[in-house]
């Protein structure tokens, strides 16, 4: 057996139902990972292509009891971290993973370019005018609180484990690319195109468990077969 995979044969999938969480079970499956997947009760059907293939807890995953059985014994954890409701879901995700996962696991989340690690970012007018009107409609209605999101990625940023926090560009379904291309700060030339497939943004997640280089780092990502990541690679 490879030695990577030797060495981090049990990986946690905390959202594996959702359309970003069954591409990164995939993926895992395909380096021979041992999959641990956590995801609603009502949505454990989504998961019937890997039934035989991965152990699912079914609860929400905020629930911290769900999780500590289900980061249990395992040497990486990738968690979707979704904003839903305004009951603090993410920060209640983010800290039960946090708290339950072995001291030196691997820990990979995902978010959007919204979250900034040390406020140098430098983001467009629109996009801006875009998070505050989604915000404050969100929490209005009740569906979703980005707040909360970018509370959650401060408690990762602040909680002295393994971690990366993989951000986001507007995703689209499609064959994987490769590897996506990624900068520390959004504003880079490279990222200008803001689009990504979602299956690569899953195989960017599963690759940070093995990259240490990643550790501490919140990088942003984008396409790598799209105009403004070839135009850098040219210009390279």
């Amino acid at each position: 057996m490879d030695e990577a995979v030797d060495r981090r044969s049990r990986i946690c999938v905390v959202g594996a139902s959702g359309k970003l969480g069954r591409y990164m079970v995939r993926h895992c499956l395909d380096r021979g990972y041992e999959v641990v997947g956590v995801c609603r009760e009502q949505s454990v059907g989504k998961l019937d292509e890997f039934a035989d293939r991965i152990t699912i807890l079914p609860g929400r995953t905020d629930d911290r009891e769900v999780i500590r059985r289900a980061v249990e014994g395992c040497d990486g954890v990738l968690t979707v971290l979704v904003p839903w409701g305004v009951r603090g879901y993410s920060t209640g995700t983010a800290q039960a993973v946090l708290d339950h996962a072995r001291p030196d696991a691997r820990l990979v989340f995902s978010c959007g370019w919204h979250i900034s690690l040390d406020g140098l970012d430098r983001y467009s007018p629109w996009f801006r005018l875009f998070v505050a009107v989604f915000g404050v409609v969100g929490r209005l209605a009740r569906v979703v609180d980005v707040r909360d999101q970018v509370a959650a990625c401060r408690r990762i940023f602040d909680s002295g484990t393994r971690w990366t926090v993989v951000r986001g560009s507007d995703l689209e379904e499609g064959p994987s690319e490769g590897l996506p291309v990624w900068s520390r700060h959004v504003g880079d030339p490279v990222l200008k195109s803001n689009r990504t497939r979602r299956t690569d943004f899953a195989l960017f997640m599963v690759e940070a468990l093995e990259d240490d280089s990643l550790v501490g780092e919140a990088p942003a990502i984008v396409g790598r077969a799209s105009a403004s990541a070839l135009a850098h690679a040219k210009a390279a």
